[in-house]
């Protein structure tokens, strides 16, 4: 798949399947406390770091935008379907919610205090994902942070017919070592991963968080004479 084509095989899914995935995960962080405490620690980070505005990136159905503006962040969500984002503004008409896409993201450079993919770039092909990582680090303001979850594993999963509907989609597993390394390689600090074994009779992998940091601008220290 080269191109633009992962973005448009991802579009379609979601739209697709907008309703009934948002009917059937709903807000899966009330029984996932681990989760939970991992979302609210990048929130004390961004509020730390850079501060600012904070892009849920891939936002589905904006529960966790939601969530985040909960706990006091200046956040909004970006998805690719036009269905989710329809959905998003619809059950929480308070939030800001647009359709866009991480590989090429309609923001301006250093805005940010916050960047936030929580299983988004599992449909982004391996090769793209620098390009990726790069996007995510032009527009963190400088000592901004970022916070990646995924499914662990070597092979993708092939997910066909969801729900009863005529789409398929690739979800792509990651190595927290080599998601680590690409964020060093594109200018990030890695500060933290977790590994997360699967929720019994729910998750067939173990899921992983890596949260990562741009570096701060250095500052001038005074003369000592």
């Amino acid at each position: 798949m080269t191109g633009s084509d992962f973005l448009d095989a991802a579009r379609v899914f979601y739209d697709t399947v907008a309703l009934d995935y948002t009917e059937h995960f709903g807000d899966w962080l009330v029984d996932r406390p681990i989760d939970r405490a991992m979302v609210a620690g990048f929130a004390e980070l961004v509020r730390a770091g850079a501060g600012g505005p904070v892009a849920d990136v891939g936002c589905g159905h904006g529960h966790l935008t939601a969530y985040l503006d909960g706990l006091g962040l200046s956040a909004f969500g970006l998805d690719l379907s036009s269905a989710m984002v329809a959905l998003a503004r619809s059950t929480y008409p308070h939030l800001r919610f647009e359709e866009g896409s991480m590989t090429a993201l309609d923001l301006a450079d250093g805005s940010l205090g916050g960047v936030l993919a929580s299983y988004s770039i599992i449909h982004v092909p391996r090769e793209r994902l620098p390009g990726v990582f790069a996007e995510f680090h032009r527009v963190l303001a400088p000592g901004g942070h970022l916070m990646l979850s995924f499914q662990v594993g070597d092979d993708p999963l092939r997910v066909e017919r969801p729900f009863g509907h005529d789409v398929a989609l690739d979800f792509r597993r990651q190595r927290p070592r080599w998601i680590a390394e690409a964020l060093d390689r594109a200018g990030f600090a890695v500060r933290a991963r977790l590994l997360r074994e699967p929720e019994e009779g729910v998750e067939k992998v173990p899921q992983a968080y890596v949260v990562a940091r741009k570096p701060a601008a250095p500052t001038s220290r005074p003369t000592v004479s």
